[in-house]
């Protein structure tokens, strides 16, 4: 099963305060176990929403929202794909990674979708559009 693990934001990464040295070592060895382990996909930090937009969708108007956006607590700072074998497993490897902030954080794993989630809504015309888009991506 595929998981998306979500660091939530600090006040300090919303700050654009940079990792420490030591921390940004100890993310590199836990990334190093996650690859090597064969459960990373992908992974990246993300800038402070100082940095980015927001769309919002009503009908069919589109309003563009600048950041920064308030609520630190539901903002993303960084996140991870991982494909393990079960939600336990993926509590088990979040256990290992070093506390992203230098304060109490919280992380949050989420399934992703996959194909039969979707049932008999996802045609077996979708299907195959979805398998043509994953060869293009590859993978």
């Amino acid at each position: 099963m595929k998981v998306m693990v979500i660091v939530k934001a600090s006040k300090a990464s919303e700050a654009g305060e940079m990792p420490s040295t030591e921390l940004l070592a100890a993310m590199g060895q836990y990334n190093e176990a996650l690859v090597e382990a064969g459960i990373m996909l992908a992974g990246e930090g993300l800038h402070p929403t100082a940095k980015g937009k927001r769309v919002r969708f009503d009908g069919a108007t589109r309003t563009v929202i600048d950041g920064p956006f308030a609520e630190t607590k539901e903002l993303i700072a960084g996140y991870w794909l991982w494909n393990v074998a079960s939600m336990e497993e993926a509590v088990d490897w979040l256990k290992r990674c070093p506390n992203p902030h230098d304060e109490v954080t919280e992380v949050e794993i989420r399934p992703v979708f996959e194909a039969e989630d979707f049932g008999e809504a996802f045609t077996p015309e979708l299907r195959a559009q979805e398998e043509r888009l994953r060869e293009k991506l590859g993978g």
